[in-house]
């Protein structure tokens, strides 16, 4: 397991698009944090850059690597090797590479310019995230053989989790503006990572004031170190659940 994990790291980190992947986010996070004045600010600047392509670079390029490498998968199965190693070993790779280039990119301008509980916050997310959508990638691709429409399934994936679901609960609001919706927003938050995430990272940065009376419920369950605990735990399930998904289908797929 060790030395596949081994092969999967140095052959991602050796690829192009990962150098240009941190390259990019640690350019991006020097220049935000040198161009403002207060780094807090230049926190907030990042923040909706990681949301958004922390996630689309994690989903796309896990699922292309899991389809580039079907010939080096069916190599490693007709080896005297359990599927459960294999798959696992390839997610812990891809998702180790992909935690790596986001530490560097972003998370040690971080460290160096915001180096408080909303810095360390941010870079927590990051990094959950990273590995939530390769466990995202992972399920899309075992579950779609055609390689352009498991790309397509990723694509619309990031889409529902960056922008839909943000206008799906934008309409139910709309429609039921007349009923207490501020709890149920709580426990809704839970289904997208990259909302949960954001709420975390707002709340940590105090502006909460400015979601209104909905920041205010946020805040008392989110603020909490119960509702942070709680909040970390369902960002692990995001990982835990898609990654077991995954791997069931991958056991029972004929190669």
């Amino acid at each position: 397991m060790k030395k596949i994990i081994k092969y999967v790291i140095i052959d991602i980190l050796r690829n192009k698009i990962m150098v240009a992947y941190t390259l990019f986010l640690l350019v991006i996070s020097l220049g935000v944090f040198n161009l403002e004045d207060n780094s807090t600010k230049g926190l907030l600047s990042l923040l909706n850059i990681i949301l958004i392509i922390v996630p689309l670079v994690s989903i796309m390029f896990s699922a292309i690597y899991v389809y580039n490498s079907a010939e080096f998968l069916e190599l490693l199965v007709s080896q005297p090797l359990k599927r459960k190693t294999i798959w696992l070993s390839v997610f812990t790779g891809l998702a180790t590479s992909l935690a790596l280039a986001f530490f560097v990119g972003a998370g040690i301008p971080i460290l160096l310019y915001e180096p408080t509980a909303t810095g360390f916050m941010m870079l927590g997310t990051g990094l959950l995230l990273s590995v939530i959508f390769v466990a995202i990638a992972m399920l899309a691709a075992v579950k779609t053989r055609d390689k352009a429409k498991g790309i397509g399934v990723t694509i619309l994936l990031w889409l529902y989790f960056s922008l839909l679901f943000d206008g799906l609960v934008l309409f139910l609001l709309f429609q039921f503006s007349d009923y207490p919706m501020e709890k149920f927003m709580v426990g809704i938050s839970a289904l997208n990572p990259i909302d949960l995430s954001r709420i975390l990272i707002l709340l940590k940065m105090d502006v909460s004031a400015l979601m209104g009376y909905t920041g205010a419920i946020f805040k008392n369950f989110f603020g909490t170190t119960t509702g942070v605990l709680l909040s970390f735990s369902i960002l692990m399930m995001w990982i835990v659940i898609p990654s077991w998904l995954s791997l069931r289908k991958f056991n029972r797929k004929d190669l």
